[in-house]
């Protein structure tokens, strides 16, 4: 178990859907706890933990505003992530192009296939 002195980074943060959703829909707009707890079936303190954890990544900030704490995205500590992730796409993209390769090639000679057919019952 992670004692209350370890940070959360951004990787540990965005491992739970539920920070995940809390994510996507602060990116729309600001949100007090209770807004945002109304999306999700779960108590209003898992979703206050959910929030420390976003936090402590530095993904979510959080101000008083009178009697509420209302919650905004900060996305830059997403890069971290975007970076990790771009040398990985090179995969992604080698297998798309495979794909790409594959299905031109049955293409083209699918279609030599069915001439080859229609030139044989013209006979």
């Amino acid at each position: 178990m992670l004692s209350s002195s370890v940070k959360h980074d951004v990787f540990q943060a965005i491992a739970d859907p539920t920070r995940r959703e809390v994510l996507r829909l602060l990116a729309v707009k600001e949100l007090p706890i209770s807004e945002i707890a109304s999306h999700f079936p779960i108590s209003r303190t898992a979703i206050v933990k959910h929030l420390h954890i976003l936090s402590e990544a530095e993904l979510v900030n959080g101000r008083k505003v009178g009697r509420e704490k209302l919650y905004r995205l900060q996305p830059e500590p997403l890069k971290e992530l975007k970076d990790w992730l771009s040398f990985y796409e090179q995969f992604w993209n080698n297998k798309l192009s495979m794909l790409k390769h594959v299905v031109e090639n049955e293409a083209e000679h699918g279609l030599d296939l069915i001439e080859t057919k229609f030139a044989k019952q013209d006979k």
